[in-house]
């Protein structure tokens, strides 16, 4: 028998799989392929302060192994999240879920991390520094430490839940950055966010995307995850959420022994809906053809 249980900064889960945020809706969408209660939890879509309608279409190219997208955090902004998506997502998801929140400002990102932060059913708050869709906010906070340090202590100040940064892997030394937030009083971090990518159409000789740039997720972006998870763990002592073309329980396996106490899984979900609930099934076998008994006790377990 195997114990598939994590535990993240108080969150006790059933297994290690969450969900990414963007690639999961508010759950609901899902509901009609498995009981999505079997998630350890889910992050539902990055919600702003205000209502966004998005970046102009094409949004989405594809490329060999993976996917790139400029949705541009597209939301019906943190009140209307909090009257609408919240009563309807706790009538058929019945654990905790984790508040993924961006903004452009510093008071953006205050308003919607004391908003949320009351609310029963989020677990956590993942505070997004990293988006690389939308301009002069998002990323821009995530590519030095001193903004990042910003965000999460004024973040902090305002939430007795847990607070975990998501980082931008596009940047030169994410460890710094991570120390940064961790020194701020982040209770954990997320990451990677998408690399930067573009496809140019060779009909049109123009870009794909009407935004010219996106966010490339996908299988072909789990080593960069893997080496990143695996840096940041030795410089850090909070828990880290691992994600990055996460597809299989192979894969949640090798993020956890790089140092991630759970893992999220982002395009796997647009590929096919029921990629989580498969990881969740196949991870029992997994682990006992590894000789894995406790999935805690891998945790970093590739480090010397």
């Amino acid at each position: 028998m195997v114990n598939t249980a994590v535990n993240l900064s108080g969150m006790q889960m059933d297994n290690p799989v969450i969900p990414a945020s963007g690639t999961f809706g508010y759950g609901y969408e899902f509901t009609e392929w498995y009981d999505i209660n079997v998630l350890g939890s889910f992050s539902f879509k990055g919600t702003t302060r205000d209502p966004r309608f998005g970046n102009p279409t094409p949004r989405i190219a594809e490329c060999p192994a993976g996917m790139i997208n400029a949705v541009g955090l597209q939301n019906p902004g943190v009140d209307k999240v909090i009257a609408e998506e919240l009563p309807k997502l706790k009538k058929f998801f019945h654990k905790p879920v984790i508040a993924n929140i961006s903004g452009f400002s510093v008071e953006e990102y205050v308003d919607c991390a004391r908003k949320l932060d009351k609310e029963e059913q989020v677990g956590l708050i993942e505070v997004n520094v990293s988006c690389p869709n939308v301009h002069g906010g998002g990323m821009s906070f995530g590519t030095s430490p001193e903004a990042a340090a910003e965000v999460t202590k004024a973040v902090k100040a305002v939430c007795h839940k847990p607070v975990y940064i998501k980082l931008s892997p596009n940047v030169t030394d994410i460890v710094s950055i991570a120390k940064a937030c961790e020194e701020a009083g982040a209770d954990g971090l997320s990451l990677i966010n998408t690399l930067l990518g573009m496809r140019i159409d060779l009909n049109r000789k123009k870009p794909v995307i009407a935004n010219k740039m996106g966010g490339f997720s996908g299988s072909a972006i789990f080593p960069v995850a893997v080496r990143m998870v695996y840096q940041v763990y030795d410089a850090v002592k909070i828990p880290i959420i691992g994600m990055g073309g996460v597809s299989t329980a192979e894969d949640v396996i090798e993020m956890m022994l790089a140092g991630a106490t759970a893992v999220q899984v982002g395009a796997a979900n647009l590929i096919d809906p029921c990629a989580c609930k498969q990881i969740i099934d196949d991870l029992p076998a997994v682990m006992a053809k590894y000789h894995i008994t406790n999935l805690t006790d891998i945790i970093g377990g590739a480090h010397a």
